[in-house]
């Protein structure tokens, strides 16, 4: 999707001040060297002519512009640096901001593309900022300066100068027309690539069980080859690039040379106005031919800084182009909602537009919600928690519609069993408590997890990894109810409790369910297990729905 130009200057604007600044602070150290090289031309002049000079005060006026020059270049670093961490920073917060409120699948891609977006291809802005941009305004203005003095001097070199000038910019917007397609095809594969490593370890167990393991590798060793490729094709592109442009501006110094020294060879008669071209004009236009093509040539060489920093802005942008739906409410800790805890859907739909049957559940009821894949049992969990709101219809929770205004304070009543077990990266304690206080040894000994808590290396503060490395699938789970059951929620919810699971283990899941369901918690299961269905008080097939 391509990028708008007003979406770009959003993402840049949180720099664009120190930008500013940088960028007058780099044309101006650019411009001190004409004023060296006038100090350099009228001293070698003087001595050319035996007249007099003084080296002294020359080499002193020479050194302080270039201190002073030195000094602004560092401050246009400086400055161009800290407006690429404030674009960088403010990015990366607004991706993870939106990913933290998105309650759906980001058409963008997996986790390993966003991560790939959020870290290594943020940082490609940078170069671009730092480089480029700063290059981009010191050939706005420093050229168009040694032009006229060139002309002033001498309209033969003049001419080198704009004939040979202009052919540097058309030949970098021909190159970087290529350039912008190689790193936009870059990173495209790096976020499929960092998507199917994040697919593959967490299927790792699962893969040794399987013997899959060279069949993984073959194709990991697939992609990182043609990631390699695409890498190399940018290379390529931008040493092209520099190469083609650096000729030019070579070619276009070593013409004024050749016209200046055989002017003061006086071998040619022309060029310059009126009189004779004299060895202060001839030394001080020798100084300025490399400056008026540098800022090109480093236009240049950060050209494919400008390529890589489109290709992300692209992705920022479409990135940001799908919000998703976000999370109603603020996703804060708040008071709970009072009231019983009844819950009525009327008139809802599921995201692909089947309608829900009419739902009632009564507080201190055992539900399961039953149908085939597809039929919206995870859509009714995610409509009861808040988690999102009905497009149609409405929910009832404690005797209120359920509104981002409460969303809030109905889900602090809640307890959330995922189907897919997850774990934040901290200790086993952190992610069971979330900060959050309760009963943990009870919601171990309800969830038959105590003993292997206890046989963790560090007990409650083991480290798991995402997926709760340590831990089998079914230990997981059962971690997954005592984080649930931990706050005595007054309605529980949980998405396929028992799917995947041994019948041992699904029946420690049912029974962990089911004593929470004792002490008076209404209970809500999504299942197609027939077993844990029977033991709720009623079941609700969304299989006849219409």
């Amino acid at each position: 999707m391509a990028r708008s130009g007003t979406s770009s200057q959003a993402l840049l604007a949180p720099g664009s001040r120190d930008s500013r600044k940088a960028a007058a602070l780099s044309v101006l150290a650019g411009l001190l060297w004409v004023g060296q090289a006038a100090v350099v031309a009228q001293a070698l002049g003087a001595l050319l002519a035996h007249e007099a000079a003084r080296p002294v005060l020359s080499a002193a006026v020479f050194a302080g512009l270039g201190a002073l020059r030195a000094v602004l270049s560092h401050l246009a670093e400086a400055l161009a640096q800290d407006a690429a961490d404030a674009v960088i920073r403010q990015a990366r917060l607004a991706i993870v901001a939106a990913e933290a409120q998105r309650t759906d699948d980001n058409p963008f891609g997996g986790a390993g593309a966003i991560a790939a977006l959020a870290g290594e291809k943020l940082e490609l802005l940078g170069p671009f900022l730092t480089r480029y941009g700063l290059a981009r305004a010191r050939v706005m203005v420093l050229p168009l300066v040694i032009l006229v003095l060139a002309f002033w001097q001498s309209w033969a070199v003049g001419v080198i100068f704009l004939v040979a000038g202009p052919l540097i910019p058309v030949f970098m917007a021909l190159i970087g027309l290529a350039a912008k397609e190689a790193s936009a095809r870059q990173m495209a594969e790096i976020g499929t690539m960092n998507d199917f490593l994040v697919e593959r370890l967490s299927a790792l167990v699962d893969i040794r069980l399987l013997g899959a393991g060279e069949a993984v590798k073959a194709g990991f060793a697939a992609q990182a080859s043609d990631l390699r490729t695409r890498t190399m094709a940018v290379l390529r592109v931008a040493f092209l690039s520099s190469t083609v442009l650096e000729l030019f501006a070579a070619i276009g110094v070593a013409m004024v040379a050749v016209y200046v020294g055989f002017s003061l060879l006086g071998a040619l008669a022309f060029g310059s106005w009126g009189a004779a071209l004299s060895p202060k004009a001839g030394i001080f236009l020798l100084l300025l031919a490399p400056e008026f093509f540098q800022p090109l040539r480093d236009l240049a060489a950060a050209w494919h800084d400008k390529a890589a920093a489109d290709a992300v802005l692209d992705e920022v942008a479409a990135h940001a182009a799908d919000p998703g739906t976000p999370l109603p409410g603020a996703g804060a800790q708040a008071r709970p909602l009072a009231g019983p805890a009844r819950v009525v859907l009327s008139g809802c739909q599921v995201p692909s537009g089947k309608s829900l049957p009419d739902i009632v559940i009564q507080p201190g009821e055992r539900v399961a919600i039953t149908g085939p894949s597809g039929a919206g049992k995870t859509s009714v969990l995610r409509l009861i928690a808040g988690l999102r709101l009905p497009e149609t219809g409405e929910v009832q929770v404690a005797g209120q519609v359920l509104s981002a205004a409460n969303a809030d304070a109905w889900r602090a009543r809640l307890g959330w069993m995922p189907q897919a077990p997850h774990f934040l990266n901290g200790s086993l304690r952190a992610n069971l408590t979330l900060g959050r206080a309760g009963d943990l040894p009870r919601a171990l000994r309800t969830a038959a997890v105590a003993d292997v808590a206890q046989a963790l290396p560090r007990g409650l503060n083991t480290r798991l990894g995402e997926t709760g490395g340590g831990l089998s699938g079914g230990e997981a789970r059962r971690m997954t109810l005592a984080r649930a059951i931990l706050a005595s929620p007054d309605l529980i919810l949980a998405d396929e409790p028992t799917a995947d699971l041994d019948p041992v283990t699904a029946a420690l899941v049912a029974d962990g369910l089911l004593a929470e369901a004792a002490r008076g918690a209404t209970l809500i299961v999504a299942t197609h297990d027939p077993a844990l269905a029977a033991r709720m008080d009623r079941v609700i097939d969304l299989g006849a729905a219409g």
